[in-house]
C-alpha cells in the first residue's frame, strides 16, 4: 500500500516500561503511521515512569490509569465503545490477549492486530510444564479470535503457529520500523570518553538490559579469551538485575578495567556508529534491534544463532558471523576474525533496507486496513 489513508484511526495499545526495544519501535511506528496520514491514539496502561514529551508530536495520548495490563480490560473495553477506533494495534502477549477480549466484549467493529515480538518457546526453556501450560494455553484460546497476528521475524511467525495451531501462512511477517531517518543524526553526536580518542585499539560494544536473555556472561568470558591475543575493549549498554554478577565475572578474569558499564543511554546510535565490532550475545530474540542499527550504522557485527531473528538479518552469516548460543569460545574466534577482516559499511548497510521506518510502517497499515 503505498497511497496515504486520511483519518484512518489507529490506536497503540501496550504497555510501556520506559527503556525497551517494543517501546522504541511503537514510537517510531507511530511516526511513521501519522505520515502516512492516520489518527493515532495511544492508548497507555500507565504513565507513572515514561517521559510523555518523547512521543512524537500529533499523537493523541490515552490514559487508562490502570495498575497493570491485565486490570486496564474495563477501561480498555470502555475506551472502544467511546471512541470505536477503525483498528487497534497491540504489542507484547498481555497486551494482545487484553485487546483482543476487550473488542469481543465491546462488541465493536474495531480490527484487531497483535504483534509478538520474541520467540516466547525460547523465552521458555527450563521453566516448568505449568508455567508453560500458563503461557499457551490462553494464546491458544484467544489468539485465533484476532483479525491480524503480527510476528517480527519468520522464526517468531514459526514459534506463534507452533504455540496457537494458527497456520503460519496466515501470520504477517513485519520487519520491525527500525531505522527512523533521526538514527543517522543521532550517531553523530559526540561521546566524551577516552576510550574514543585513541583510535589504536579497538572497542567492542553490547547493547541490552542486563537479564539472562541477553547473556552478556558469555560476551565477557568470550571477551576475556579473544583479550589474551590482542589488545581491546568492551562497553556494555544496558541496566538489569545481572549487574553485579558481570562485573563479578569481569573481576575474576581481569578484564574489569578494560570494561565500561555505562548504564542505560537513550542514544546507543553515537557508540554503534564508533565502535570497531557490535556483538549480540543473545540466548534468545524475536528481531534484535540493535542488531539491525549496528549495521544501518555499517558497523560490522557478530551474533550468536539465537531464536529468533539474527539468522534471518545476516542471512545466514553472509553480513556476519553466526555462533552457537553460549559458546565462549566460538564467540571470541568470531570477533577476533571479524576485527581483521570487516566488511565494507555499504556492504553492511545493505542488509537492512527493509526495516526503515518508512517501509516498515506502510506494511502495518496494510495489516490494519485488511
Amino acid at each position: 500500500m503505498s497511497r496515504i489513508i486520511n483519518n484512518f484511526r489507529i490506536a497503540i495499545f501496550v504497555s510501556f516500561s520506559g527503556e525497551g526495544g517494543v517501546e522504541r519501535m511503537m514510537v517510531n511506528l507511530i511516526e511513521g503511521l501519522i505520515s502516512l496520514g492516520c489518527k493515532v491514539d495511544l492508548v497507555l496502561v500507565k504513565t507513572q515512569k515514561l517521559n510523555l514529551d518523547s512521543f512524537p508530536p500529533g499523537v493523541n495520548l490515552v490514559k487508562l490509569k490502570a495498575s497493570h495490563t491485565f486490570s486496564s480490560l474495563l477501561p480498555l473495553i470502555i475506551y472502544l465503545r467511546r471512541k470505536r477506533p477503525d483498528a487497534l494495534l497491540a504489542a507484547k502477549n498481555r497486551a494482545n490477549q487484553v485487546a483482543i477480549l476487550a473488542k469481543i466484549l465491546a462488541g465493536v467493529s474495531t480490527r484487531i492486530a497483535v504483534r509478538m515480538g520474541t520467540t516466547t518457546s525460547a523465552a521458555l526453556t527450563g521453566k516448568s510444564k505449568l508455567l508453560h501450560l500458563a503461557w499457551y494455553m490462553p494464546m491458544r484460546i484467544i489468539y485465533p479470535f484476532a483479525d491480524s497476528v503480527i510476528a517480527v521475524s519468520r522464526g517468531v511467525a514459526a514459534d506463534i503457529s507452533k504455540i496457537t495451531g494458527l497456520p503460519a501462512e496466515g501470520i504477517k511477517v513485519i520487519p520491525n520500523p527500525t531505522i527512523p531517518f533521526k538514527l543517522f543524526k543521532l550517531a553523530e553526536e559526540n561521546i566524551i570518553h577516552p576510550w574514543f580518542s585513541c583510535g589504536n585499539i579497538p572497542v567492542i560494544l553490547g547493547v541490552g538490559r542486563l537479564t539472562r536473555q541477553k547473556d552478556f556472561l558469555t560476551l565477557i568470558k568470550a571477551f576475556a579469551k579473544l583479550r589474551l591475543n590482542r589488545p581491546c575493549r568492551l562497553i556494555i549498554l544496558g541496566d538489569g538485575n545481572d549487574r553485579p554478577l558481570l562485573e563479578g565475572l569481569a573481576t575474576d578474569l581481569g578484564v574489569k578495567d578494560d570494561l565500561y558499564m555505562p548504564g542505560f543511554t537513550d542514544n546507543p546510535f553515537a557508540y554503534l556508529k564508533r565502535v570497531s565490532l557490535f556483538v549480540l550475545s543473545s540466548a534468545w530474540e524475536g528481531s534484535p534491534n540493535a542488531l539491525i542499527e549496528a549495521l544501518a550504522l555499517g558497523t560490522p557485527v557478530v551474533s550468536t544463532d539465537c531464536p529468533s531473528g539474527p539468522s534471518e538479518i545476516l542471512l545466514n552469516g553472509r553480513y556476519g558471523p553466526l555462533v552457537p548460543v553460549g559458546d565462549a569460545h566460538a564467540l571470541a574466534t568470531a570477533m577476533h576474525s571479524t576485527l581483521d577482516n570487516p566488511h565494507k559499511k555499504e556492504f553492511l548497510m545493505s542488509a537492512v533496507r527493509e526495516y526503515t521506518v518508512e517501509k516498515s510502517s506502510k506494511r502495518y497499515l496494510d495489516a490494519l486496513t485488511g
